[in-house]
């Protein structure tokens, strides 16, 4: 019996050595890597043709649906000198982004082009529409993907004089784009002639129509509980407030669970949003997108969450109430930031290395901090071939998180291929340095604030 108890007490020993030893493993891995990037954002991409080209389409991104950043323009130009009016971007199952768009003023075509990256595109096919009356003029297509899976475009039909519009959708046979039959144009009854640029979203059961009342050049809002109607209009004339002289409509809903319409004020050369909390009944007064108003035209958006990633802003430690932001292209701390996103970045998994971090900036998509010679500059990632072969910009935009030097609870980051080299502010300019007396660690210590 003693000989059986001394047996368990030796086994109970072995196996407290063994969960000390993993949890001195796990200990040791926290120090290393404290932080990991777990985080996700989403991403609103947004496509566009702009005031000054009818021919070439334009790329933005924003991680709140409102700051935008050029991420590649021209980004596609069409063959045989066609127009690239009203792109509508998706993300279909085959895990290409497609855009569809108007190829010219008049006619019966409309555009396919599509992107593994939405930085690179590729001209894939027009489709030739046909009905049993003429079209004239072939305007404002949209993607619309139903909840039963069909892939749909919404467009508008003239039939001349550039009057009488009237919203039609046209239906995908399969999945394959590039090869696809159409179904022939169907008009979206419940929507009387001269309703243009009609964007549709679903919700529940319900299929909610915003389109142009070409007449009265107001966005009106119909409903129904079918694609392809009847619909029945639940706001007309300045129902929500926008004016007239308005078009282009485009939705998405926000991460708080609200919708966003964008849409374009043409006849002041303005572009604005607006937003609804209550299904549709009430909206927002209309704001100009920052930086972009003005110059883009017809666009719509798409978002993608879930993406790797999140916003923060990093406070000095010795300089309490300056923020790491980008000027100029050059990294510096500054108490004073404006615009505020020049202060805040996105912290994704490492470009070298995914245990590491980079960070790019958030009114700068595609752009990232990155060490040249020791200065922490503002770099594009632009998407090329070369960029991908770069290995040097990418270790040199990798860093890695650990524990403060000057307080613990705060943070320090060190390049990730060269652990002796830590971020660090001298005359309020951001570099890349050895660390060796205690205001070296000060100034190399940071704290990563929410947004």
């Amino acid at each position: 019996m003693l000989t059986k108890r001394k047996g368990m007490k030796e086994q109970w020993g072995r196996y407290k050595a063994v969960l000390l030893l993993m949890i001195g493993l796990m200990m040791i891995f926290t120090v290393a890597f404290p932080n990991p990037v777990r985080a996700t954002t989403s991403v609103y991409t947004m496509t566009a043709f702009t005031n000054t080209s009818e021919s070439n389409m334009y790329i933005y991104e924003s991680y709140d649906a409102t700051h935008y950043g050029l991420l590649k323009g021209p980004a596609y130009t069409p063959p045989a000198s066609d127009l690239i009016r009203d792109p509508s971007i998706m993300k279909h199952t085959d895990g290409l982004y497609y855009v569809v768009y108007t190829t010219n003023w008049s006619g019966h075509t409309i555009g396919i082009a599509s992107s593994p990256d939405k930085i690179n595109w590729t001209f894939v096919r027009n489709i030739t529409l046909s009905t049993t009356t003429p079209i004239a003029h072939t305007w404002a297509p949209e993607w619309f993907k139903d909840t039963n899976g069909s892939v749909n475009i919404i467009v508008s039909l003239s039939p001349g004089n550039y009057e009488n519009f009237k919203p039609h959708v046209i239906t995908a046979s399969n999945g394959n784009l590039a090869s696809t039959s159409w179904s022939s144009p169907e008009v979206l009854t419940g929507l009387a002639a001269n309703y243009i640029d009609t964007f549709v979203v679903k919700t529940g059961s319900t299929y909610h129509a915003f389109t142009k009342n070409e007449t009265t050049k107001y966005i009106e809002y119909a409903t129904s509980s079918s694609l392809k109607g009847p619909y029945t209009f639940k706001g007309t004339g300045n129902w929500a407030g926008w004016g007239s002289w308005v078009e282009g409509p485009a939705l998405i809903q926000l991460d708080n669970g609200s919708w966003r319409m964008y849409f374009d004020g043409y006849a002041d050369h303005k572009y604005y949003y607006s937003d609804s909390s209550d299904n549709f009944q009430s909206w927002s007064g209309k704001k100009e997108i920052t930086g972009l108003s003005g110059m883009v035209r017809h666009m719509t958006v798409l978002k993608e969450t879930g993406q790797p990633g999140d916003i923060r802003k990093l406070e000095s430690f010795n300089v309490p109430g300056s923020f790491v932001r980008h000027y100029n292209y050059q990294a510096r701390i500054d108490a004073s930031v404006s615009p505020v996103e020049d202060a805040q970045f996105r912290i994704v998994p490492g470009l070298a290395n995914g245990m590491g971090i980079s960070f790019e900036a958030m009114n700068y998509p595609g752009y990232f901090l990155r060490n040249n010679n020791g200065n922490i500059m503002l770099v594009k990632n632009d998407g090329s071939v070369a960029f991908r072969n770069d290995a040097t910009f990418r270790n040199d935009a990798t860093f890695k998180r650990v524990n403060g030097l000057a307080n613990v609870s705060w943070t320090s980051y060190s390049l990730f291929n060269n652990p002796n080299l830590y971020l660090r502010h001298y005359d309020q300019v951001l570099r890349l340095e050895p660390v060796v007396t205690d205001l070296d660690r000060s100034d190399a210590t940071f704290r990563e604030i929410a947004q």
